[in-house]
């Protein structure tokens, strides 16, 4: 079969033959692949950089974790992936799967789970959003960022906050439901004391970040407290675009109520990934279906994969790969 590989970690995946998987057991399934999205994890796992990437390669592997395929009967499901995905064949597991609604492409659906589990996931289960709450996104012009404003709106959120670099992408963010934007291109002291005055005249309730490094550490400045009673502040990390360390005071800790956790692989529940797939994934793949969620992409053929890995998708866009 036909298959994007890698055979050094750091290295472009190559357009490459590669034996087909066969399954192991009865619990595991070969799927014809139609699209696959690449994400960042799987750009993390290519470079060997993710934490989920440790395991050495021997006669190199195909990239991709999940993607839209065909059963042998003809259905058309989401799959998680055994074996790599990017792949004209790949292995899945049975209770792995989701159908996908007819009116959906399958291109479409191949951007949505990574960003909806990036989003969805933290949203229910770390911050245990409740109907009414402000919600802060850090870093929401990226492609999970732009469903995660859609998602905490669906979701009942009161007034969503936006922050990032990318101005016309911010301004966009205010149609899919956004309330207010920050800039991150302005300096520390303006960013501060612009999140300051939102935070004191509607209290924060929710962090989503998808950047962490120094914009993480200007956000949990806000939120140091002078001795009085506290809105409590759910922040999560969901990302590190802008740094996998901060310095953190522990007087903000302290003085504030605040409940710092993260949202990943490894961090969520075994039930909390089943309901990501009995009830989540179907959930969002039908508001799509009736175009109540905007989802941006760009595609690009199999055949292209080493020349097309890194392109910089414009506006937030996620760049799914048509098998």
């Amino acid at each position: 079969m036909k298959a994007a590989v890698i055979y050094k970690k750091g290295e472009l995946p190559k357009y490459a033959d590669f034996a087909t998987p066969i399954a192991s057991n009865e619990n595991e399934v070969l799927v014809s692949i139609e699209a696959v999205a690449i994400t960042n994890l799987d750009k993390g796992i290519a470079s060997g950089k993710h934490y989920s990437s440790e395991n050495e390669i021997q006669n190199g592997f195909v990239i991709g974790s999940d993607g839209i395929g065909l059963l042998e009967n003809g259905t058309r499901v989401y799959v998680r992936g055994i074996s790599g995905t990017i792949a004209e064949k790949a292995i899945v597991e049975k209770n792995r799967m989701v159908i996908i609604p007819n009116e959906l492409d399958s291109a479409t659906a191949a951007a949505m789970p990574n960003a909806v589990a990036g989003s969805a996931m933290a949203l229910r289960f770390r911050a245990g959003i409740k109907p009414e709450e402000t919600v802060l996104i850090n870093g929401a012009t990226g492609f999970t960022g732009q469903m995660a404003v859609q998602i905490a709106k669906y979701y009942g959120a009161k007034k969503i906050i936006v922050t990032g670099r990318n101005e016309k992408t911010l301004q966009s963010l205010l149609e899919l439901g956004a309330d207010e934007i920050i800039s991150l291109k302005q300096d520390d002291e303006s960013f501060i004391s612009q999140l300051k005055k939102i935070h004191q005249n509607t209290p924060i309730d929710i962090i989503l970040d998808y950047l962490w490094g120094h914009s993480a550490e200007l956000i949990l400045s806000t939120l140091k407290g002078n001795g009085n009673f506290t809105n409590k502040t759910r922040y999560v990390s969901i990302g590190s675009m802008s740094g996998d360390t901060i310095q953190l005071s522990a007087q903000i800790l302290r003085s504030a109520d605040l409940q710092l956790s993260g949202s990943g692989l490894g961090s969520w529940t075994k039930e909390e990934v089943k309901l990501l797939f009995s009830e989540i994934l179907p959930e969002m793949f039908l508001l799509a279906a009736q175009n109540k969620l905007k989802v941006n992409i760009e595609k690009v053929n199999l055949i292209d994969i080493e020349q097309k890995w890194n392109t910089e998708v414009p506006d937030g866009k996620r760049l799914v790969v048509i098998i």
